[in-house]
């Protein structure tokens, strides 16, 4: 799944560790997400929305 993770994470200027961190997950699952290697449970996918303060189809794209 094609998503703006990294885009919306390097515009708040945070470091892959420091997204990983507020969100309670591993560096390499961010990563993964940002590769396009994971889709993120629908829990998860959640949070970074409500942490990027948009919805989750501003991010994850079809």
């Amino acid at each position: 799944m094609k998503n703006r993770m990294k885009e919306l994470r390097t515009e708040r200027e945070w470091s892959q560790a420091k997204l990983a961190e507020l969100l309670g997950v591993s560096r390499q699952n961010i990563i993964a997400i940002e590769k396009e290697k994971y889709d993120p449970s629908l829990a998860l996918a959640l949070k970074i929305a409500r942490l990027f303060e948009t919805s989750v189809e501003a991010i994850f794209l079809e």
